[in-house]
């Protein structure tokens, strides 16, 4: 698998498969309209803008098996070790822990000091109505304590 930066966050879209559907459905159209050389171009350009979003879907969820084995192998790994480990850019590293987290695969809290992966279950602790107006800025979750270094939900650089 080759990796590139930010291959995670910007590999896949609707939009490109709609693109792909319209080649596919222009080349179709032309081929029926006997219109053979840009019919075969038509259907030549949707099948590799295709295969690419393929290709890409198969990468993400490497991408996620990898991140994932990285902190089961190191259950104090933080995202910057993640990343430096696996070559992973670090708003890739963020993005699949986030899905990881919400499909249930990774669970646990990062250390808000020393941005570190806990695989202990914390208690959480009520949040004061002054305390809610920090939030970590790449998930949203409310940051509980002012000193906070890393979010404890998806383990951001606050």
């Amino acid at each position: 698998m080759k990796y590139e930066k930010n291959q995670y966050n910007d590999s896949v879209s609707i939009c490109t498969f709609i693109i792909a559907g319209a080649f596919l459905w222009w080349g179709i159209s032309s081929l029926i309209e006997k219109v053979w050389w840009w019919g075969f171009i038509a259907i030549g350009i949707g099948a590799a803008i295709l295969s690419s979003q393929i290709v890409a879907i198969n990468n993400r969820s490497k991408l996620r098996r990898v991140v994932l084995q990285e902190f089961q192998t190191n259950p104090d790994a933080s995202i910057e070790d993640v990343s430096m480990r696996t070559g992973i850019s670090r708003k890739d590293v963020q993005s699949i822990i986030l899905d990881l987290k919400a499909s249930g695969q990774l669970i646990g809290k990062f250390s808000t000091k020393t941005g570190q992966i806990k695989h202990l279950t914390i208690p959480e602790e009520p949040v004061s109505s002054e305390e809610r107006g920090k939030y970590c800025y790449n998930c949203g979750t409310p940051l509980s304590k002012e000193s906070a270094q890393y979010c404890a939900y998806c383990g951001a650089k606050i």
